[in-house]
């Protein structure tokens, strides 16, 4: 049966899912940039470069929860005193209305359009209620969008926070779109975001023979890159199918850097709930491939690992079934291990606690899934900790792949 969707409660959204301020987390050199900076605007605030070129146009939008833009409107600001302020729209809703804009689907990339689906679950077609547009899964029976689909589309808009680590699977979905797009000679437009972790480079470079959904392109774990620049490379290095090239314009973001530290107004996902989370999971994702848990099944996801097999120690907690976990690692049973929300902010990968959680495995033969080696896009990793290499012995054989993945970086960079 299809599911029925609805984006009414995106507002509500926006502001239950409220990030924890940067003020509160731990001192960076980073520039601050809070979420409610009015200098800073995504690309999808910036409708002045992109609604003209849409206008007459069948679009298909590829959307979730965090495709909301902020547009200057006239409003009473006091009793009696007429001014402006900004409201949030959701895209979907925003280009559906508007005069002249024809928004024929919606494509949803994992965890579906609310962003509520659990980590690789498959996500069904369905039907959004308040605009009666159709949902088409890109995380379903296809990753791609079909011929079929795209045949009555004049122009895909693209508009979905990353939060800048390799195996997040939205750069994943923006390569399918821009490959299908080149296919069917459709244009395809992103909406630019702020990269939460644009900050810094870091991680193995993924080998090709380990590509997969979870890891495409030959680029290190953590890429310091916007989706729109990240798009950009995807096409100039020809990464798509037999070398096609998609017909991409990226809508820029207006008074950023990647120097900025950037607070997200709405969750990317489940398991990411705030910015700590999301500045932790370059390093603690390489737990998905492994028997640890990372905080699936609690409240503080991506801050936090743990086995009932380690040494017993003040912190512990229990996994359960919730929003986005429904069958967490070690479900229902007791977790000792370590608690990480008070750590500094991180400009690197941190290796410790893999190499931690790995020597108090007392059975090192099952420490390894089989999704370790997609996760880490190499089986160096692997073997590096079964020899007991240190942190920094490991991140030395990173070092040649960092620079040379630098260079192609530089050359599609918008932001500095």
């Amino acid at each position: 049966m299809k599911h029925i969707f609805s984006h009414s409660i995106i507002f509500s959204l926006f502001i239950c899912f409220q990030f924890t301020s940067c003020a509160q987390q731990q001192k960076s050199t980073i520039k601050k940039v809070e979420k409610t900076d009015s200098k800073l605007k995504t690309g999808a605030d910036r409708t002045d470069l992109y609604l003209s070129k849409l206008k007459g146009k069948n679009i298909a939008i590829v959307a979730n929860q965090t495709s909301v833009l902020n547009v200057l409107q006239r409003a009473e600001v006091s009793p009696n005193v007429m001014g402006s302020k900004l409201v949030s729209h959701h895209l979907v809703d925003y280009l559906h209305n508007y005069n002249g804009i024809n928004v024929k689907k919606v494509f949803a990339p994992e965890h579906g359009f609310r962003g509520k689906e659990d980590a690789g679950a498959h996500v069904n077609d369905g039907v959004d209620t308040k605009t009666g547009l159709p949902i088409l899964s890109l995380h379903g029976k296809s990753k791609k969008p079909s011929t079929e689909q795209l045949k009555d589309i004049d122009i895909v808009v693209f508009d979905i926070q990353d939060v800048g680590a390799r195996f997040y699977t939205y750069i994943s979905s923006l390569h399918y779109v821009m490959e299908a797009c080149a296919e069917a000679n459709i244009p395809v437009m992103v909406l630019d975001r702020p990269n939460p972790n644009g900050h810094y480079i870091d991680g193995p470079i993924l080998e090709p023979k380990h590509k997969s959904f979870v890891g495409m392109h030959p680029v290190p774990v953590v890429y310091g890159m916007t989706i729109g620049e990240y798009g950009q490379m995807i096409n100039g290095e020809k990464w798509l199918k037999d070398g096609v090239q998609c017909d991409l314009t990226v809508i820029p973001l207006e008074n950023y850097t990647h120097d900025y530290q950037y607070s997200l107004p709405i969750k990317p996902s489940p398991n990411l709930p705030n910015d700590k989370s999301i500045n932790l999971y370059p390093s603690l994702g390489f737990f998905e491939g492994t028997t640890i848990n990372a905080g699936r099944g609690t409240h503080i996801q991506f801050q936090i690992y743990g086995a009932p097999f380690f040494k017993e120690s003040d912190f512990s907690y229990t996994p359960k079934s919730n929003e986005g976990a429904k069958y967490p690692k070690h479900k229902g049973k007791l977790c000792y291990g370590k608690d990480l929300r008070e750590t500094d902010h991180l400009n690197t990968i941190n290796l410790t606690w893999l190499i931690d959680a790995y020597k108090q495995t007392p059975k090192k033969e099952s420490f390894f899934g089989k999704t370790f080696t997609i996760h880490a896009g190499t089986e160096k990793l692997q073997q590096q900790l079964e020899q007991g290499l240190t942190e920094q012995e490991i991140k030395n054989s990173w070092k040649e792949g960092i620079e040379d993945f630098k260079t192609i970086r530089n050359k599609y960079l918008i932001y500095k």
